[in-house]
């Protein structure tokens, strides 16, 4: 029923009840009144003519917004159904992806960037001033040492480094003139089997201990090299498995290397003390043939073992060793063993060192033992938290040295230094070196100043 309706039925009723009052109560209306009545009864019904028309209106307002939601509600349905449909492709093609992944062509196709996209030439250089005791201070050009690496394919690399150094000569007299020596410290092509199994051969940096491969150069803290690292071969030329396999989901990992090589031989050709060469066995003879200065190789290996507490914070272990003959008769063995470790506790905290043990058969003197062992430490100020730059870029750093020639020479040594970060790969070093031995000859301490550049 519509508010008119209503309207007019309570007019009607009105109408009625007044014919129904008695005569005398219709006579005290007059026409005044009547009209002033009649007025009001029609301005009430435009008024709800008004009403009515406001009223129609929201109902015409509300049907079309029942409309549109209705449609909203149709269009979330369809926009529903197209998210499950990509949803369903992106599953599929990422079952693809992973299946791809797991099939390896029978004859893998080299793929196409140019050469000189994989090429990366890399490396560090020093330049130091120094003092020994006993001799002038002077600037030194302290090592050029560039690193070659090549990527022919995802697992096939090649990669070779060298030593450039600049050194007074012998012409004449006094010491005088200059030369400059360039060695090859390694260049070995290495293919990489599978994610735990990696093949090396070449001039291979050996795995006895881990200074070789993670210390040398503008790596190591300290610009020289460790005293008992001399009684072992930097390098040698040969082949080598290694890789790593992780244990657990704490990122453990157990690291490993197995290899052959020539190994070293005799400086003479006999097996006398004195005569042990640890680099010169590299298979081309000086006359251009091809052989092995004794008749058997060396072998050796690694196992290590890595375990982080947290970020920042782990510890390594390893042990390793090599053993062969070196005399060229094939009857003397030379062999060694290295224990080494290093712990990180925090981003500024770091100890590492190595014990070095040998054994070296001789014709003059039996089986000797040169051994020997270096610990080395350092802290970073930052862990200081003072927000002083100059502070905070500061390291300090400590390393005792050892060594014993297996017969009387003796060395013992305590170096106390500095490195300031210019950059993460500019550090301007300085040390000083207490060394003590039995032999005159060694027996100088000396101070330092490098600046070391890793690129």
């Amino acid at each position: 029923m519509t508010i008119r309706s209503k309207f007019l039925g309570t007019l009607a009723a009105g109408c009625a009840l007044g014919l129904a009052l008695p005569p005398h109560a219709a006579a005290a209306i007059d026409d005044a009144d009547f009209n002033a009545l009649k007025d009001l009864v029609g301005k009430q019904g435009q008024r709800l003519d008004s009403l009515e028309k406001v009223h129609e209106q929201d109902q015409k307002t509300i049907q079309q917004d029942q409309q549109i939601h209705q449609q909203d509600q149709r269009e979330i349905q369809n926009l529903k159904q197209r998210l499950d449909v990509t949803q369903k492709t992106a599953n599929d093609a990422q079952q693809k992806a992973e299946a791809a992944t797991q099939i390896q062509p029978v004859h893998p196709v080299p793929e196409g960037p140019s050469a000189t996209h994989n090429f990366t030439m890399v490396g560090d250089a020093e330049v130091g001033f120094g003092k020994t005791d006993g001799s002038h201070s002077a600037f030194v050009q302290g090592d050029f040492a560039p690193i070659f690496l090549f990527r022919a394919r995802d697992n096939i690399l090649f990669e070779a480094g060298f030593d450039v150094r600049l050194q007074n000569g012998t012409t004449g007299t006094h010491d005088a003139g200059s030369g400059t020596s360039i060695g090859l410290s390694f260049a070995t092509i290495d293919y990489l089997v599978n994610d735990y199994v990696t093949f090396v051969a070449g001039d291979m940096l050996l795995p006895l201990g881990t200074y070789s491969e993670r210390s040398a150069g503008w790596l190591n803290k300290i610009p020289d090299d460790p005293l008992p690292r001399g009684l072992l071969p930097g390098s040698g030329v040969g082949a080598q498995l290694r890789g790593a396999i992780p244990a657990g989901a704490s990122g453990q990992s157990f690291t490993y290397s197995v290899y052959g090589a020539n190994g070293p031989s005799s400086m003479d050709g006999t097996g006398n003390h004195d005569q042990l060469d640890l680099g010169g066995n590299v298979g081309l003879k000086s006359d251009g043939t091809y052989g092995n200065l004794h008749g058997s190789p060396s072998g050796g290996g690694r196992i290590g073992w890595f375990y982080p507490f947290k970020p920042h914070y782990d510890l390594e272990l390893g042990v390793s060793g090599q053993a062969g003959t070196w005399d060229d008769m094939d009857q003397r063995l030379w062999s060694a063993g290295v224990l080494d470790a290093a712990l990180h506790l925090g981003p500024n905290i770091e100890v590492k060192g190595e014990y070095i043990y040998t054994w070296q058969q001789t014709d003059d003197m039996a089986t000797i033992h040169p051994r020997g062992g270096w610990v080395q430490a350092g802290y970073k100020f930052a862990g200081l938290n003072l927000d002083l730059p100059l502070i905070n870029d500061l390291e300090l750093v400590a390393r005792y040295d050892t060594s014993r020639d297996g017969i009387s020479v003796k060395a013992d040594r305590f170096t106390l230094g500095y490195v300031y970060y210019l950059t993460n790969t500019l550090l301007f070093e300085g040390d000083y070196e207490w060394l003590e031995s039995n032999d005159p000859s060694v027996d100088h301490n000396r101070f330092v100043f490098q600046v070391s550049y890793g690129f």
